[in-house]
């Protein structure tokens, strides 16, 4: 079977754009289809200014809702990522092997740099390097596929330059992995700015809908969405993004088309309360599977602590033979086999 990975960072509380965008075609498609591995990245967490017991709490609460949303761990490896080494291993050796002007060119990296500039500040050095950190969380597992939105593409494609340099210089080592984008609703904008990617980092504001949201706090967000002018229900992402927005909201959670759905509504009040409703049905049973796992958390515990054994072992093997690769000496646990001819040899 194909290998895919996918991580969660928990910067923020996961929000519908997570379920919709990513969560949900996990569940639905990959688990099955694949040798399937999805982390909480907690390690990414750090690359910004951040409370430590809100990043353990945010980690609880995000692993808690891989398993909500419908993630199998007899189908599936679920983990935190801090817990298998390797990733960390890794990390250091791919920065050996990129270069500072890759790092450079990270969107995210730029965009940062550029405000905490402005304000006089200095990003952290983790914020430039981080991207080689995510290329050896998908090259430690051998990993044919990730799953990704398009602002993660850019990071799958430095992890797929950085695995052919890695094994043209020093043998093959990885499988060069390829991203996968799914369709309809990969993109969840903003509610209030809907040019915008609901996004968890930004953890304010009534534009973004959150996995755990009360049913009126949903009705609420949704109805106050902002549109676009004029009257007509009509899906053009360009020209009506608010309006184009809602309808894409409303056929993912539905199993519809948003371009049909624009010809049922003849208001924007008709458009928000069917969406509002249709959000509120698909978040129903998530919340209800996060409530019994909370009132569990050994249950958690022992699947992520499981998870993190499988995933290492799967990693172990290929980080070890990078190590190899690179021209680093094996350490003497490695070599314990050979030992007695070694010794037996000097004499």
């Amino acid at each position: 079977m194909k290998r895919v990975f996918s991580g969660i960072k928990p910067t923020g509380h996961l929000t519908l754009g997570n379920y919709l965008g990513a969560m949900r075609r996990w569940v639905a498609v990959d688990q099955h289809q694949a040798d399937a591995l999805f982390s909480v990245v907690d390690l990414h967490a750090l690359t910004v200014e951040h409370d430590p017991a809100r990043v353990r709490r945010l980690s609880r609460q995000a692993a808690t809702l891989l398993l909500a949303v419908g993630l199998d761990p007899e189908r599936c490896t679920v983990f935190v990522q801090s817990h298998v080494d390797e990733h960390a291993r890794l990390s250091y050796l791919l920065e050996c092997v990129a270069t500072d002007g890759e790092m450079r060119r990270m969107i995210q990296y730029k965009e940062k740099a550029v405000r905490e500039r402005a304000r006089g500040g200095s990003v952290r050095l983790s914020l430039l390097t981080y991207p080689v950190l995510m290329a050896a969380d998908i090259l430690a597992y051998g990993t044919d596929e990730v799953p990704v939105g398009e602002d993660q593409a850019q990071h799958v494609e430095l992890a797929r330059d950085v695995a052919v340099r890695f094994n043209q210089r020093y043998g093959h080592t990885f499988v060069v992995p390829r991203a996968t984008s799914p369709g309809v609703a990969a993109r969840v904008m903003n509610l209030q700015e809907p040019t915008s990617k609901m996004g968890k980092s930004d953890d304010v504001g009534p534009g973004i809908v959150y996995l755990l949201d009360e049913p009126d706090v949903v009705r609420k967000k949704v109805m106050r969405a902002v549109t676009d002018s004029g009257r007509d229900v009509v899906y053009d992402r360009e020209e009506r993004p608010g309006v184009a927005n809602l309808l894409e909201v409303l056929a993912a959670c539905t199993g519809g088309n948003p371009e049909a759905l624009s010809g049922v509504y003849e208001s924007y009040g008709a458009l928000k309360k069917d969406t509002a409703e249709a959000v509120v049905e698909v978040l129903r049973p998530v919340q209800q599977r996060h409530k019994e796992l909370c009132a569990d958390p050994g249950y958690v515990e022992g699947v992520l602590r499981d998870g993190a054994d499988r995933a290492r072992a799967m990693a172990r093997p290929t980080v070890d033979a990078a190590y190899r690769a690179i021209g680093l000496l094996p350490a003497p646990s490695d070599t314990r086999a050979g030992a007695g001819a070694v010794v037996n040899a000097a004499r």
